[in-house]
């Protein structure tokens, strides 16, 4: 491998941005307001609370919804009509089922990639990884609403820029 980095398509990280901001306001009833997007540098998401997806077809890479304690609280009540006290299942389910349809909701305005998306996996606790593909570099989206922060980080590449990468 030449030691670079696999580019990020820019035109890829809106339909995440896009499908964040929608299922915020139609699955949990809150308002986002994005802040301006990074590279992300090293392996640990913003927040405490991680929902990841990963995608493969004609792009591959990972997705992860990144969310303060106070958020995954409340977006779970929304969703569930009581707020549970602490983290529980019902949390990592809720995470879950937005990760997962922040996702699709991307991959529908990402046609041309014929992406398929593994099932969400959730971690919670403080100072935790995700391992990105190697080479890739993903792009952080922060966001806040009135129960705190929220964070996506989209590590995609087109495959063929990826492996590319890996053959110079």
């Amino acid at each position: 491998m030449s030691g670079e980095h696999a580019p990020v398509n820019v035109d890829c990280i809106n339909p995440f941005l896009t499908s964040t901001i929608n299922v915020f306001r139609t699955m949990v009833g809150c308002e986002l307001t994005r802040g301006e997007p990074f590279r992300l540098k090293g392996a640990q998401p913003a927040h405490e609370i991680s929902g990841i997806i990963g995608l493969s077809g004609k792009a591959i890479g990972t997705v992860v919804l990144s969310l303060g304690r106070r958020v995954a609280l409340s977006a779970t009540g929304a969703m569930l009509g009581e707020t549970p006290p602490d983290l529980n299942a019902d949390v990592v389910d809720a995470i879950g089922e937005l990760t997962n349809i922040i996702a699709g909701g991307a991959k529908a305005q990402l046609e041309q990639f014929e992406m398929s998306v593994t099932l969400p996996s959730v971690i919670m606790g403080r100072n935790h990884t995700v391992a990105f593909p190697r080479g890739i570099t993903p792009i952080a989206i922060p966001f806040n609403c009135e129960w705190g922060p929220v964070c996506v980080q989209v590590g995609l590449c087109e495959k063929e820029r990826f492996f590319s990468n890996f053959n110079t």
